[in-house]
């Protein structure tokens, strides 16, 4: 059974770093792209960054390349994404994907971790 579980999100102050991870199961971790995604309230969901399946390359959304660091632990099937000096417009459900069409690997959605960016 596949899963993608997100933790690490939270109750957060402005300027503030965070990292959330994913935990990844039922599926060859290591051989699969990993994205991070957002959806913040009333909007839809916007792609962070991505990984490449042995984590030697990433790619970023163009609002999100100061910021945000994506990287991976295939030896832990994890996948982390840090966020550096928290803003409230951070404020978003994040969620892991696993694969997708332009990998050609099935593709595997987390349930998400709320961030919540707040003084």
């Amino acid at each position: 059974q596949v899963q993608l579980v997100e933790s690490g999100g939270g109750l957060e102050q402005p300027g503030w770093s965070l990292t959330v991870s994913c935990a990844a199961s039922g599926f060859p971790f290591s051989r699969y792209a990993m994205s991070w995604y957002r959806q913040a309230p009333g909007k839809e969901r916007e792609l962070v960054a991505s990984i490449t399946s042995n984590g030697q390359s990433t790619s970023y959304a163009d609002s999100m390349k100061d910021r945000f660091t994506i990287y991976r632990d295939n030896g832990k099937n994890t996948v982390y994404l840090q966020i550096n000096t928290l803003k409230p417009e951070d404020t978003a459900v994040y969620y892991c994907k696993a694969g997708g069409p332009s990998s050609g690997d099935p593709e595997y959605w987390g349930q998400g971790t709320q961030v919540t960016v707040t003084s």
